[in-house]
């Protein structure tokens, strides 16, 4: 089921048969948002910010990612209209603010916000940075390694591996469906943004990676944060490897730079990181910094 379809039955859904096709045609082309159903009862939503995930059904709506207020508040109205199921759980991959500002929206929509231990301490702690902890909806339950919760005919489960993009970075896995949502643990195609005042580790980002790949099989369908231009949020396990390979060549190559004895400002001009050319576009400087500072300060 692709967005056409999903806004054709969220109308019927509500009644609106006297709606002419002209009219369903000009709600989704003004809709400045995308639903792409992966299977019957679970979906990705894309608008801005980072990928967000749903699982629908009569014990209530799964939610990964929060985006921003206002398209948060899309998503809600959306998945009212489509089901009118209640809300059960929220879940935050990590803290950054194009995962989590919208949970704000969800104060009052559902009780239940989950996310690793860390996350919810990266989150308070930037919040009180920022003065904005009034425009915060912090999780209010967390987990340490592992996660289980069953919710209706889906069995949901998190887990942490270690250090990656943050120290916070939760893995769900839609079991019966085979779908995992890594959050920005994967930039499909697109320079990362490794935050390491969060705790981030390229060295241990790369373990997670190879750790996720073992733990799930070669049917499972991954949905990832970010993507490059005229790449998919969504893959298989190669897209995984990809970017593993990606994050293993740059410490390679900023390792190599740096034993030519050449200086941080010089390593920052580079373009392009030899053996990963289809990571392109503006961003590349914040993959560089971190690898340098995390290999000069080993």
């Amino acid at each position: 089921m692709y967005r056409r379809q999903f806004i054709q039955n969220s109308l019927l859904s509500l009644g609106v048969v006297s709606f002419r096709k002209s009219e369903i045609l000009k709600v989704m082309q003004n809709a400045p948002w995308k639903i792409t159903m992966l299977t019957d009862d679970i979906g990705i939503f894309t608008e801005k910010g980072g990928t967000i995930a749903f699982h629908y059904n009569k014990d209530g709506i799964t939610v990964i990612d929060a985006q921003f207020p206002d398209s948060a508040v899309h998503l809600i109205n959306e998945l009212k209209r489509i089901k009118g199921y209640p809300f059960r759980l929220l879940i935050n991959t990590h803290h950054h603010g194009d995962h989590t500002s919208g949970n704000i929206s969800f104060k009052g929509v559902t009780g239940q916000v989950l996310a690793h231990k860390n996350s919810l301490m990266n989150q308070q702690r930037v919040a009180k940075q920022n003065n904005k902890e009034d425009q915060q909806y912090y999780p209010n339950q967390t987990f340490e390694k592992e996660h289980s919760e069953d919710i209706g005919n889906e069995k949901v489960r998190l887990y942490y591996y270690g250090a990656g993009h943050t120290n916070g970075d939760a893995l769900i896995h839609f079991t019966n469906a085979n779908i995992v949502h890594v959050g920005d643990l994967v930039f499909n195609r697109r320079h990362p943004f490794i935050d390491r005042s969060a705790g981030a580790s390229i060295k241990s980002w790369i373990t997670v990676l190879n750790t996720a790949v073992k733990k799930f099989d070669n049917k499972t369908l991954y949905v990832c944060g970010h993507s490059g231009e005229n790449y998919d949020v969504k893959g298989s396990k190669d897209m995984l490897l990809a970017f593993k390979d990606y994050l293993s060549n740059l410490l390679h190559f900023v390792d190599g730079e740096i034993k030519k004895g050449k200086p941080k400002e010089e390593i920052l001009k580079n373009t392009e990181i030899p053996g990963s050319p289809e990571w392109k576009g503006e961003g590349i400087e914040r993959p560089l910094t971190a690898a340098y500072e995390e290999l000069a300060n080993s």
